[in-house]
């Protein structure tokens, strides 16, 4: 394993949860002493929900690093956002109603109008957002990750290989569960962070993490995740690196 990768490993998802808020609190605290902003990119799915639900809680939903933080999304559902499998909606009700965030901190992509406007769009919110701060490129200081059973992450399938390899920012894809349009951050923006933090929980997510670790033949999105100059760091709780022993 390079310099630049670690591999965390806890007891159960609760612990995961905890030590997840711990890091991104320690990266925001971070970034905002030396930056003066801390701007993050959160995933949806059912293993951040418990990070962004302990993050809503005391000692962190306390913490002052909330009015200089800056939170976009790495992928969507092209669904209303008071629709449950909207990554926004569940993100405003465990944790965007309940911390002290300014209003137009938060970029939620657009999601009601054509998928390729909304990627367009989503692109050019990028853009502006981080030009304003000086880069020409976007430079996420955390970008948080999940992956599912077949080595998808962000909303970058496999089966979907060939649409990834222009140079957008942003596309939109159609699959999944629900098989629905969505908007998607690509590798560009992804391995341009600062530090990308995967999360995976579960025994179901045990086969697929065995075989990204220890099989160098597998070309699957997960895979393809690798920081240009960040960190990448895997924290996964004990039944998701089960297969590793």
């Amino acid at each position: 394993m390079s310099d630049n990768i670690k591999r965390i490993i806890v007891s159960n998802s609760n612990q995961l949860a905890e030590k997840g808020a711990e890091m991104f609190c320690e990266i925001a605290k971070k970034s905002i002493s030396d930056r003066g902003r801390f701007v993050v990119a959160v995933s949806g799915g059912s293993t951040p929900r418990a990070m962004h639900g302990r993050l809503s809680q005391d000692p962190y939903i306390s913490d002052a690093f909330w009015q200089n933080t800056h939170i976009f999304w790495v992928d969507e559902r092209m669904v209303d956002f008071a629709h449950p499998d909207s990554n926004f909606g569940t993100a405003r009700k465990d944790l965007l109603g309940k911390i002290p965030i300014p209003v137009n901190h938060i970029y939620p992509m657009p999601v009601m109008i054509p998928p390729k406007e909304g990627a367009e769009r989503y692109q050019m919110t990028l853009k502006t957002f981080f030009q304003s701060i000086g880069q020409d490129d976007p430079v996420f200081d955390l970008i948080l990750l999940g992956i599912g059973t077949d080595g998808h992450t962000a909303s970058l399938f496999p089966e979907q290989a060939f649409t990834y390899s222009n140079q957008s920012w942003v596309i939109s894809v159609k699959g999944g569960h629900p098989n629905v349009f969505r908007l998607t951050l690509t590798y560009v923006v992804l391995n341009r962070a600062r530090h990308i933090l995967f999360l995976v929980s579960g025994k179901d997510k045990a086969l697929i993490v065995k075989s990204l670790f220890e099989d160098n033949t597998v070309d699957l999105p997960a895979k393809n995740i690798r920081p240009l100059r960040g960190t990448l760091t895997w924290l996964l709780d004990q039944e998701a690196a089960s297969q590793l022993f």
